[in-house]
C-alpha cells in the first residue's frame, strides 16, 4: 500500500489551503483543495481548458506522469478526461498526501504518488510514459536541463507530448533535439508549450496564440 494513500489526519490540517476544480470528465465540476504553500500555483483553467482540448486525440488510455506535481491538477484533470493511469512525483510531503487523499475521495485506483525530488526519480529511468507534465515552479530554473534529462532517460514514449509551462518572459525552452514544440500560447504571465519527441506529421501548429490573462 502507498504510505500517502493512508487514512488520518488531513494532509492540509493546520496550513493555508487553495482550490481548484476539475474542468471536464468523469469529475467535472469537483473542487479540491491543496496546500498552499509557496511557488504552488494550479494550472489556470483556461490554460487547462486548451492544453487538454490539444491533447483531445491522446489522452484516453494514455499513461501520464505529473513531474512537478503540485497540486495536482494536470494530473487529475487527465484521469478525470480518461488517461489510464497518471503517475504524480513531488519533492514536497504535504503535497503528495493531498494528492492520494484526492484519489481516495475520488475512488480512482489509476493514479499513484511518490514524494522524491524530480532528478532522483528520472535517475531510476521509470517505464516511458505518453504524456509528460512539466511545470515546475517558476524559480526553478531553465527548463530545458529537465527536458534533455527526460530525453536521456526515455521517459518520453517515442511519439509521446510533453506539457511545458513557464513565466512568460523566460527564454522559449531548448529541446533535445529530436523533440519540436507543437503549440504553443500565452495566458496572462504565463506561456505554455505542447511539444513531441517526433515530428508530429499532420499536426496544426498554433505558435503563440495570446489568450489573455486566465
Amino acid at each position: 500500500m502507498n504510505p500517502s494513500r493512508r487514512k488520518g489526519r488531513s494532509p492540509t490540517a493546520g496550513v493555508a489551503t487553495g482550490r481548484f476544480r476539475i474542468i471536464a470528465g468523469r469529475w467535472r465540476g469537483r473542487r479540491l483543495a491543496f496546500p498552499a504553500l509557496p511557488d504552488v500555483r494550479p494550472t489556470a483553467d483556461r490554460v487547462r481548458e486548451t492544453l487538454f482540448n490539444w491533447l483531445a486525440p491522446v489522452i484516453e488510455g494514455a499513461r501520464c506522469l505529473d513531474l512537478f506535481a503540485g497540486s495536482g491538477a494536470l494530473g487529475l484533470e487527465a484521469l478525470s478526461r480518461g488517461a489510464a493511469a497518471v503517475t504524480f512525483v513531488d519533492r514536497e510531503p504535504r503535497l503528495i498526501r493531498a494528492i492520494a487523499a484526492h484519489l481516495d475521495t475520488l475512488g480512482c485506483e489509476s493514479g499513484s504518488t511518490l514524494c522524491a525530488e524530480a532528478s532522483t526519480y528520472l535517475a531510476a529511468r521509470p517505464e516511458p510514459f505518453d504524456i509528460v507534465f512539466l511545470d515546475p515552479p517558476f524559480a526553478s530554473g531553465p527548463l530545458g536541463a529537465v527536458c534533455q534529462i527526460i530525453s536521456d532517460t526515455g521517459v518520453l514514449s517515442p511519439g509521446g507530448r510533453i506539457y511545458l509551462e513557464q513565466d512568460a518572459g523566460a527564454e522559449p525552452p531548448k529541446l533535445p533535439p529530436d523533440w519540436e514544440i507543437l503549440r504553443s500560447a500565452r495566458a496572462g504571465n504565463v506561456r505554455y508549450h505542447l511539444a513531441s519527441s517526433r515530428s508530429g506529421a499532420g499536426e496544426n501548429k498554433e505558435q503563440d496564440a495570446e489568450q489573455g490573462a486566465p
